[in-house]
C-alpha cells in the first residue's frame, strides 16, 4: 500500500461526517501517567484548518506552532494562548509538510503543487518558491545550521537547496517511490529518507553519496527522526511498529508495538528520554527510549494522526490529524 495523506476532498467529506460547526485548533493537557487519557482536559478551542492537518512544527523558541493543511494553507499560532498570528497562502492544493529554520526566522512548506515555499516568519513574506518537480512535494527539513533545506517528493527524489538564495545544491534519486519524510542528523552530516518501498536510506550531505540502506518496515515508511544525541534513528511504518536503529552500526535496537494501525509520525523529546508516535488508529503514544515501555496513550483525535512535534523544552507535544485538529498536550515527563 502506498503511503499518502488525505486529499482535500477526502478530508472535507470525512470532516462533514464526523462533526459540524467549528473545527479548529484545540489545546489539550494530559499527564504522562502510564494510563490512557480517555478524556484529556480541553484548555481552549479556536478555529483553524477546516480539513486535514498534514504537518506541525514547533519553533525553536517554543513561542510558535506552524501547521500545514489540506486546505493549502500554512498557519502560525502563538503557543501560549493559541492565537492565530498569520495564515500563509500560495500553494495550489494541499500543504503537506512544514518546518522552522533553527533560528526561527523562516518557515518552509511542501505542497501538492510540486513546490517548496520559504516564508519569513516576522511578516509572512514569501522569499522563495522552489520547484521540486516530479509531482507532489511531501516533506521538508532544515539542516541543523540552517544553511540547507531538504525536500522529498512523490516521485522518489530528494532535493537539497541553499536556504540563503534558494539555489539547488543537488538532487538525490533516493527511492523508486514516494519519500514521505526527510531528517538531518544532529551533526548535519547525514540525511535520512523514508520510502514507500519500506526502506530508509542514509546519505552523506557533503557529497550526496549513499551510505546505508535499511530494510526497515513491511510496507511504507511514513516518518524518520534522529535522537537529539544522534545515536538512534527512529522509523515509523505501515506495519504498525516504531523501530529504533543504532547509528553506530545500523543494527535494530528495539521495536515498539502497541498501535493497532499504521504508524504515521514519530518524534524524540529534546532530552532523548521519550519518543512519541502518531498513528492511523487516531492515538498518540509515548514511550521510554531506554526500555521501550509505553508511558501513555493520548486520546483526542478522531482520525489519523499525521504529525507530531515536541517543544524545545519537552513540556509540550503538538499533534496534527486528518480530523482537522491540532492538539497540544502537556507532557509531564518530557523535561
Amino acid at each position: 500500500m502506498m503511503w499518502r495523506r488525505q486529499s482535500a476532498a477526502e478530508s472535507q467529506a470525512g470532516s462533514a461526517r464526523r462533526r459540524s460547526g467549528l473545527v479548529g485548533l484545540i489545546l489539550w493537557a494530559a499527564i504522562a501517567t502510564g494510563v490512557a487519557q480517555e478524556r484529556p482536559d480541553i484548555v481552549w478551542m479556536q478555529g483553524g484548518h477546516a480539513i486535514a492537518v498534514h504537518s506541525v512544527a514547533v519553533s525553536p523558541s517554543g513561542e510558535l506552532i506552524a501547521s500545514a493543511g489540506a486546505d493549502g494553507t500554512v498557519k502560525l499560532w502563538r503557543t501560549s494562548d493559541g492565537a492565530l498570528l498569520r495564515t500563509l497562502t500560495g500553494h495550489e492544493g494541499d500543504a503537506n509538510g512544514v518546518a522552522f529554520s533553527p533560528d526561527r526566522s523562516l518557515v518552509a512548506s511542501a505542497g501538492s503543487d510540486g513546490t517548496v515555499r520559504v516564508w519569513r516568519v516576522q511578516d509572512g513574506r514569501l522569499l522563495h518558491t522552489l520547484a521540486h518537480g516530479g509531482g507532489i512535494a511531501l516533506s521538508v527539513a532544515f539542516s541543523p545550521n540552517g544553511s540547507l533545506l531538504a525536500s522529498g517528493s512523490e516521485d522518489g527524489t530528494v532535493k537539497l537547496w541553499r536556504t540563503m538564495d534558494g539555489g539547488l545544491v543537488r538532487t538525490l534519486t533516493a527511492h523508486a517511490v514516494a519519500v514521505a519524510s526527510v531528517a538531518f542528523s544532529p551533526s548535519g552530516q547525514l540525511l535520512a529518507t523514508a520510502g514507500d518501498d519500506g526502506t530508509v536510506k542514509l546519505w552523506r550531505v557533503a557529497d550526496g553519496m549513499l551510505q546505508r540502506i535499511i530494510n526497515a518496515h513491511a510496507g511504507y515508511v511514513a516518518s524518520v527522526a534522529f535522537s537529539p544525541d544522534g545515536s538512534l534513528l527512529a522509523t515509523a511504518g505501515e506495519d504498525g511498529a516504531v523501530k529504533l536503529w543504532r547509528v553506530a552500526d545500523w543494527g535494530l535496537e528495539r521495536t515498539l508495538t502497541g498501535h493497532t494501525a499504521p504508524v504515521t509520525a514519530v518524534a524524540f523529546s529534546p532530552n532523548g528520554r521519550l519518543i512519541a508516535s502518531g498513528s492511523a488508529d487516531a492515538s498518540v503514544r509515548l514511550w521510554y527510549v531506554s526500555n521501550g515501555l509505553q508511558v501513555a496513550t493520548l486520546v483526542g483525535h478522531s482520525d489519523t494522526v499525521y504529525a507530531i512535534a515536541f517543544s524545545r523544552d519537552g513540556s509540550l507535544l503538538a499533534s496534527g490529524s486528518g480530523d482537522g485538529l491540532i492538539n497540544l498536550w502537556r507532557i509531564s515527563d518530557g523535561t
